[in-house]
């Protein structure tokens, strides 16, 4: 459990150094006890979600659009790694998982991103997300402190922080909330 506690705390430290790195310039989204921020105004979030791995690359810009019309100024989205890594270390961003081109989608009709990347994602997606091969090894054991898959969940989250740091709203881009891991109170030790 402590090591499981330590991988979470490393992964939002990498986050948050990513979305820091640039120094001495000031925060453009931020939040206090009386709401979300950006650019120092008060911003309400009106989101939904939106899972892009589950919609036609070829709808993403027309379902964005129609997000925008109803409204919402948000979009949220999770990350299904098992799809984005089938087999071990053999990475797939091309297509419906082009993770980069979705959220570039989303900035260019004018709208923020939500990421939810886990690396469990509930989101009544087979397994979670978690890729199958992480049970290939007799005894493996996933959402705990397992080393293997505290490795494998080190290396996905590495990969998905080196795409999104760019994109995140601190540099530029449109990514203003970032959930790692999720309903993890629900299940797992």
């Amino acid at each position: 459990m402590r090591t499981l506690k330590f991988l979470l705390l490393l992964a939002i430290l990498l986050f948050c150094h990513i979305a820091t790195a640039q120094k001495n310039q000031p925060t453009p989204f931020s939040y206090d006890t009386s709401g979300f921020y950006l650019n120092g105004q008060p911003f309400v979030i009106w989101g939904g979600e939106m899972h892009f791995q589950r919609i036609p690359r070829a709808y993403w810009r027309d379902r964005l659009l129609k997000a925008k019309a109803l409204g919402l100024n948000t979009v949220g989205t999770y990350v299904f790694w098992n799809a984005l890594e089938p087999r071990p270390g053999k990475w797939d961003f091309s297509g419906n998982n082009d993770l980069v081109a979705f959220i570039e989608t989303a900035r260019e009709v004018g709208l923020y991103v939500f990421l939810r990347p886990g690396p469990y994602v509930c989101a009544e997606w087979d397994f979670g997300g978690l890729p199958a091969w992480l049970l290939a090894k007799p005894g493996a054991k996933v959402r705990c402190s397992d080393l293997d898959y505290m490795r494998a969940s080190l290396r996905y989250v590495e990969k998905i922080a080196a795409l999104v740091a760019p994109l995140q709203i601190s540099r530029g881009g449109n990514v203003i909330l970032l959930q790692v891991e999720n309903e993890y109170g629900s299940f797992g030790k």
